[in-house]
């Protein structure tokens, strides 16, 4: 793996100045970790890590043992950001590689955007309220939320788990593999039973991003890897639920939401092991800001729920921009959801 790494640096030092994934390279102390690799199962993989500190977290230590050479930590919101949908690089604000007067999402942006420009396959990141799916959603690539205490995390409400940005749900196996104990592959069996929600009951979600990822199921359908159930998924929002939570202040109101989605989803799990959303309700927006629309509209519930969930790249927006469909299913199946995602990433190409 050492031509990978010096490709994964020269692109890195070529792509970073305009795109500013990373906030430091580490070139030196990379090519000293890769010749220890070789000889262990990922044999010197080269990985980014989210933020400063990313390098220290449980899902970097374990690829590293297992052969991972991490190259650099990667952006994230810089201090006092009201929003976490962009990130800070060394070299300036983050930027989408597909639209670079857009956002790339957050806050593990600069992951997404390492992953996105080839510079990575492979990146950690973290989602407390969607900020590993919606930037893999608006930046073109595979991103993971692992189930709520699969992996060890510093948040103590619960609602940030670990998880990865990689350029396939293939490539993403590899920290799956190497993150947990006792990993066992689980293979989709087609046609996999799925309900499609386009806007889990109360999210406003932008024609055009609800047209791709219709389109993408409908492909899915035709295709035979998907068989859709009748009914949809209906939950309370859970945007006052999640801010109380996240500010460690639950009142009876909202703890009374978080229990009635919460049944609401043990009841869709129980008959079917698939669940379908768009994952943001809106195309990337520009840097100035959000505007009034949440972009965690639609994945946030699953962080009060603790279940896991994936962005799958779904297609385009007429403005150029990358879709992602969410997939999720019922709580500590990870490895059968990367197994779905597996078999749907290769139907949808």
């Amino acid at each position: 793996m050492t031509a990978a790494l010096e490709a994964s640096l020269a692109l890195i030092d070529r792509l970073d100045p305009e795109l500013c994934a990373f906030t430091e390279v580490w070139h030196e102390e990379a090519r000293a970790r890769a010749e220890a690799a070789a000889g262990l199962p990922l044999a010197g993989l080269p990985f980014a890590v989210k933020g400063r500190t990313g390098i220290r977290s449980y899902a970097a230590r374990r690829l590293t043992a297992a052969g991972g050479v991490p190259v650099g930590s990667t952006a994230v919101p810089g201090p006092g950001t009201r929003w976490q949908t962009w990130g800070q690089g060394a070299h300036g604000r983050t930027v989408n590689p597909w639209r670079t007067d857009r956002t790339p999402g957050g806050s593990s942006a600069g992951s997404a955007v390492a992953v996105a420009a080839g510079m990575v396959e492979l990146a950690t990141g973290s989602d407390g309220a969607g900020s590993v799916r919606i930037p893999a959603a608006w930046c073109g690539v595979f991103g993971l939320k692992t189930t709520e205490g699969l992996l060890p995390s510093p948040d103590r409400t619960g609602l940030a788990t670990p998880g990865v940005l990689a350029s396939s749900a293939v490539r993403a196996e590899d920290y799956l593999r190497h993150v947990t104990d006792g990993y066992v592959p689980q293979p989709a069996r087609l046609p996999v039973p799925a309900v499609y929600s386009p806007d889990l009951g109360f999210a406003r979600v932008d024609p055009e991003v609800a047209d791709v990822t219709r389109r993408a199921v409908g492909r899915l359908v035709s295709a035979g890897a998907v068989r859709l159930l009748p009914g949809s998924c209906e939950l309370l929002d859970p945007a006052e639920t999640w801010s109380a939570v996240r500010a460690g202040r639950p009142t009876p109101s909202t703890e009374l939401l978080r229990a009635v989605n919460n049944r609401v989803l043990d009841a869709l799990f129980a008959r079917t092991p698939l669940l379908l959303t768009p994952v943001a309700p809106t195309p990337p927006h520009g840097h100035e800001g959000p505007g009034d629309i949440y972009s965690t509209a639609l994945t946030w519930a699953f962080n009060l729920s603790g279940h896991p969930a994936a962005s799958l790249p779904a297609g385009f927006t007429p403005d150029g921009c990358p879709a992602g469909l969410q997939l999720v299913t019922g709580r500590g199946t990870d490895a059968a959801l990367l197994g779905v995602a597996r078999a749907l990433e290769s139907t949808l190409g």
